[in-house]
């Protein structure tokens, strides 16, 4: 079985091609990772970039102009010269939202395809761009299967103490709740905890997932109890672009007395906040990193901060704290952030070993550190490919 992989966005879309290496369709036989990579530069300018067993593989200048459908149709028939892939037998998707519905990888039908058109109002940045990589696949071939695994679903065993709104009822009625993100990373993790923590990996656990989006889960027995973002993508930690954590009552005063439409009160909140508001200069932790100007270093701060508040959140929720797992781009690769957030968090007795950071670890935590600190990279297509390889062989969730 070939399983392709996608994760689309709004001007690029990454993709990944496993390959089933031993037992028949259904059996306990492993997924190898064949390669991985990239559009970006859509529709005007596309390129597509690929690595093949952990080695660049090249860079190809595709036809433009060019939507994601003739991208992709150029994606696979440059694999398949190439003698990358044969024949693709599913396709699985990265979506961010499946609501109170869809809380489980489910197959592709109109059904569920209208339930995820119906939840773009929720993540307006994201969702209508995974339904297109959908629609995309299904003029390329309609008769592939396609699975559709959700950012949303892993949090789904978050108690509703943890996904309940002080809100008027009429609008929870409407769906008005905590869903929370990032869930395939997560599940991710979790699955890697035993290799890592041995016993220690159904103990309290919280995640930090650092990226250009950023959220933090508490898990026991390696399921979420609580995460830091909520309704939409907004909430929680600082991030690139987006603000986090800010009193609602900012999106009236900004409609009412500062007279903003919902345009662009919107595109503040979602392209010009976070990281990137508060420094002026950039939404790139990699460039504010590099510079010496006081507003990059303040933004920094705010962002380990902001993290580290939302950590200890997590070990309020889960009575205690074991450990602190450090992961996606920020997390796996910037030293400093995770310095900065577990020094902050010394208090709880979290002690890092400067030596094990800067080899990037995986583990973190000095002799004498209660908590165990720890870099693990994420795999979200991993995630996507074996459930789409488990529903498309009849053995997984309908």
């Amino acid at each position: 079985m070939t399983i392709l992989v996608l994760n689309s966005g709004s001007s690029s879309f990454k993709f990944a091609v496993y390959a089933r290496v031993e037992g028949p369709c259904g059996a306990s036989g492993g997924l190898r990772e064949q390669l991985r990579g990239q559009v970006h530069g859509l529709p005007d300018s596309p390129v597509m970039t690929w690595r093949a067993d952990g080695r660049q593989g090249g860079e190809i200048v595709l036809p433009a102009p060019a939507d994601q459908r003739r991208a992709l149709r150029e994606v696979l028939a440059h694999l398949r010269e190439q003698g990358r892939i044969d024949r693709v037998e599913a396709v699985g998707h990265r979506v961010v939202h499946g609501g109170e519905a869809l809380v489980a990888p489910c197959r592709v039908d109109a059904t569920a395809l209208r339930l995820m058109e119906s939840l773009e109002p929720l993540a307006p940045l994201h969702q209508s761009h995974c339904v297109a990589g959908i629609h995309a696949m299904a003029t390329i071939d309609a008769s592939l299967p396609q699975v559709a695994c959700f950012d949303t679903a892993y949090h789904a065993t978050q108690p509703r103490l943890h996904t309940t709104m002080p809100l008027p009822v009429s609008w929870r009625d409407r769906g008005v709740r905590r869903y929370g993100f990032h869930g395939l990373s997560f599940e991710s993790i979790a699955q890697q905890l035993p290799g890592l923590l041995g016993a220690l990996a159904d103990a309290r656990i919280v995640v930090a997932h650092l990226g250009s989006g950023a959220s933090v889960c508490a898990m026991r027995e390696r399921r979420s109890v609580r995460t830091s973002m909520s309704l939409s993508t907004l909430d929680g930690l600082v991030m690139s672009t987006r603000p986090g954590a800010v009193d609602i009552g900012v999106a009236l005063f900004a409609q009412r007395q500062l007279g903003m439409d919902l345009d662009t009160l919107s595109r503040g909140l979602y392209h010009q906040s976070g990281l990137l508001g508060l420094s002026g200069i950039s939404g790139d932790m990699r460039v504010l990193a590099a510079s010496d100007d006081p507003r990059a270093r303040f933004a920094i701060e705010a962002f380990c901060q902001r993290a580290a508040q939302e950590i200890a959140t997590s070990a309020v929720v889960l009575g205690g704290c074991d450990a602190i797992v450090f992961t996606a781009g920020i997390g796996e690769n910037d030293a400093g952030v995770r310095a900065a957030i577990s020094g902050l968090l010394g208090w709880m007795g979290a002690r890092i070993d400067a030596g094990a950071n800067a080899a990037q670890g995986p583990r973190l935590h000095a002799a004498d550190s209660a908590i165990g600190l720890w870099v693990v990279p994420t795999d979200e297509e991993g995630v996507i490919a074996r459930h789409t390889a488990a529903l498309v062989c009849g053995h997984g969730q309908n």
